[in-house]
């Protein structure tokens, strides 16, 4: 969206009418879930979702998130510690009575089909591609009835955001190497973290055809030879197999981020332009000056 529209939007959309229930969405599994009254017990199981609801002012909603939901530090530090997507603490979930479970879609997490099982409301979605982060953060304005909050921050994010992709405009393309885990695991450029390489003046190395979120045969690192690497620490990058020559590795263009960017990159949420700022660190530091 462009920055003058972006903006645009705050004035005629601020006074957004309340959303009205009951109110029926699809979520990411193709389910169709019913909210027959606005929400007043949230739970939920993703940081990214809790961060969200904090963005929109539904902060008071939760009543428990995730193990590794841990910003803002003021809003998760009271609230009780349910389990993972993963593994999921069914009894204390239940004992909560929440009306509304926010989990993911991943068809290998046991969360959204043991919550639905149980009888509660359960909305399984995450952003994976950087439209989507957007279009999840509309969604649980509309959940929550906080539309118009959603509209501001929406609009707020693409303004902060246009602002740093403008300050690397004209500047050389970057081959950039993401390092999700060792395995490797690394992104490709539609998912959220490659756009935003691509808005830092970067490009992933990975090819579009893989996915979002690939294995990758190192071997193919080793062929693309990146300038930059994130993700792992230079001495991390010299000890693997082939990679000690590679340009990243003797430019000594090998970043590992802080915990807390570590956690905006990884989380499609609210902190993307803090994302975006720490890649650009990583790409085209002069443009920060």
């Amino acid at each position: 969206m462009p920055f003058l529209l972006a903006l645009g939007l705050l004035a005629p959309l601020s006074t957004a009418a309340a959303t009205t229930y009951p109110l029926t969405v699809t979520d990411d599994l193709g389910r169709r879930i019913t909210l027959n009254a606005e929400p007043r017990r949230i739970i939920a199981m993703l940081p990214s979702h809790t961060e969200t609801l904090a963005a929109l002012g539904a902060a008071d909603k939760l009543v428990a998130v995730d193990l590794y939901s841990n910003y803002p530090r003021a809003v998760v530090e009271p609230l009780p510690k349910v389990g993972s997507a993963y593994q999921p603490n069914l009894e204390a979930i239940l004992a909560l009575k929440p009306d509304l479970v926010l989990a993911d879609e991943s068809s290998g997490s046991r969360l959204t089909q043991k919550m639905a099982q149980a009888g509660l409301t359960v909305y399984g979605g995450t952003g994976q591609t950087f439209n989507e982060v957007f279009e999840k953060i509309a969604l649980l304005g509309k959940l929550t009835n906080r539309e118009a909050n959603a509209t501001r921050l929406i609009a707020s994010m693409r303004a902060d955001l246009n602002a740093l992709q403008r300050s690397v405009a004209g500047r050389p393309t970057v081959s950039t190497y993401y390092e999700i885990d060792p395995s490797p695991y690394s992104v490709g450029p539609h998912s959220f973290i490659g756009t935003l390489i691509g808005k830092a003046g970067g490009q992933t190395i990975v090819p579009a055809a893989l996915g979002d979120f690939p294995k990758l045969d190192p071997e193919l690192i080793v062929q693309r030879n990146p300038q930059v690497m994130v993700g792992l620490t230079l001495d991390e990058a010299r000890v693997r197999p082939g990679w000690a020559g590679l340009r990243a590795v003797t430019g000594g263009r090998v970043f590992q981020p802080t915990a807390e960017e570590r956690d905006a990159l990884s989380r499609p949420g609210p902190r993307l332009a803090q994302a975006l700022r720490a890649l650009i660190r990583y790409l085209h530091p002069e443009a920060l000056k």
